[in-house]
């Protein structure tokens, strides 16, 4: 692939309709009161709320984690505790089918 080719068109026209687009699309955002500075805010603002999105999606798991473990730690732990109390005392716990 050639340059022209990958450019759409000669490197001196491109960089023409390039700095033209720009000049115009920059008056349009100065009548917006769109500024750099503005923009590069606004995109700090962004990230600092999808850092915080995640970590506050992190902690609502946690809480759920906490919460869910608070029930099936004891339910688990009870029935190791039955199931191993039931193969001490030698009888089978499905009934004695083989």
């Amino acid at each position: 692939m050639d340059r022209e080719t990958f450019l759409g068109g000669s490197v001196a026209g491109v960089i023409i309709r390039l700095v033209l687009l720009s000049v115009v699309v920059g008056v349009i955002l100065s009548a917006l009161g769109i500024t750099p500075d503005n923009i590069f805010e606004r995109i700090n603002v962004l990230l600092q709320r999808i850092y915080d999105l995640g970590f506050g999606a992190l902690d609502s798991l946690l809480g759920y984690f906490i919460l869910g473990a608070i029930v099936v730690v004891p339910i688990w732990f009870i029935s190791r505790l039955l199931k191993t109390a039931g193969k001490s005392d030698g009888t089978p716990r499905d009934g004695g089918q083989a």
